[in-house]
């Protein structure tokens, strides 16, 4: 999992530079000092992708080290893989713990594949945040970084990480994307609204998605922080890849779109995406997608990284839209109030 090592096929990253993530470090003397409780806790769910672990597991392992393991919890749930998947993870207990990281890992036979697909995938969510909901006070109120089976850096993590904390967030994003054909689309629209209520690219109810390219169509001050490479407000979103603060962690479920009414309804509505972190679901489109989009390192370089600097920070809404499209399928959309959904 080193990322000197081109055993197998791996995602390209960039090696860190600079102290902008330093401040994400656990103080030392602090450590030294108390029991440790981990203040950062991984959550993924994975299944039969066996090749995309040393970019996906790689990358955390370097975020972990970086963080300091003692400092790190991971909880991984793994169903029904046939390539490998369930024995490289089994395996590699004994260097994530011989770092000094906990590690949580369970297998599970739920199949999303097989109907209620959506209902599935929240248990297994919820199975891979268990540790931390069932025993909060082994943790020092933890960040939660969940994330899809996703090709994905170290520096991304540390960006979304960062971005977190630095635009005093409850949750961020990274924008995820998928090859349906010859080139990318943003993958997550079923989940993710902007500040309008909208999705992030027109639908009609043929289902035609001609119109992805047009992202923000309808938003203009949120279309303009995109093509900055700026982070920018939405509604909701989960995109392969969230970090949110320990906070709301009573609330959490593992079903993406009420997880963010949840949060808007507790009063932690600063939920953004950050558009410098682009993501896909294999190693060869990662590559694919970085060369296209950018690496995270690139546009903070071309940002730079002055705090005083306003234009980088998020002019926070308080309060979400009154209506939000609901989308069951591209035949049914409707706009209904953004609560309508919670008990």
């Amino acid at each position: 999992m080193a990322p000197e090592d081109k055993t197998f096929p791996r995602l390209d990253c960039p090696a860190p530079q600079g102290v902008r993530y330093d401040c994400l470090k656990a103080n030392k003397e602090q450590l030294s000092f108390r029991a440790v409780r981990p203040k950062y806790f991984f959550a993924i769910d994975l299944y039969q992708c066996a090749d995309l672990l040393p970019t996906l597991l790689g990358s955390v392992m370097e975020v972990m080290r970086f963080l300091g393991p003692e400092n790190c919890a991971l909880s991984i749930i793994e169903g029904r893989s046939t390539d490998g998947t369930f024995e490289i993870l089994k395996l590699l207990c004994a260097d994530i713990e011989g770092m000094g990281a906990s590690y949580f890992f369970t297998s599970s036979d739920l199949n999303p594949t097989a109907g209620a697909r959506i209902e599935l995938l929240a248990k297994l969510r919820n199975m891979a945040v268990h540790p931390l909901m069932s025993q909060p006070d082994k943790y020092d109120p933890a960040t939660t970084i969940l994330l899809n089976d996703v090709a994905i850096c170290r520096e991304d993590i540390m960006e979304l990480l960062h971005q977190r904390l630095h635009q005093s967030a409850d949750m961020v994003c990274a924008m995820d994307w998928t090859y349906a054909g010859e080139h990318p689309t943003f993958y997550d629209v079923w989940i993710a609204r902007d500040m309008a209520g909208d999705t992030f690219f027109h639908i009609p109810p043929d289902g035609s998605w001609d119109s992805a390219w047009n992202l923000f169509w309808n938003n203009t001050e949120t279309r303009e922080r995109y093509l900055e490479h700026r982070p920018f407000q939405v509604f909701s979103c989960w995109n392969g890849a969230t970090v949110f603060t320990a906070k709301p962690t009573e609330c959490f479920q593992g079903e993406p779109e009420i997880f963010c009414k949840e949060l808007w309804k507790a009063g932690y509505g600063k939920i953004a995406v950050v558009p410098s972190v682009n993501l896909e679901y294999s190693n060869e489109r990662g590559k694919d997608i970085k060369a296209l989009k950018g690496y995270a390192s690139q546009w903070v370089a071309k940002d730079g990284d002055d705090p005083k600097d306003t234009a980088l920070k998020i002019q926070w809404v308080k309060d979400p839209p009154n209506l939000v499209k609901c989308m069951p399928n591209y035949q049914e959309q409707r706009w209904v109030p953004w609560d309508e959904s919670l008990a």
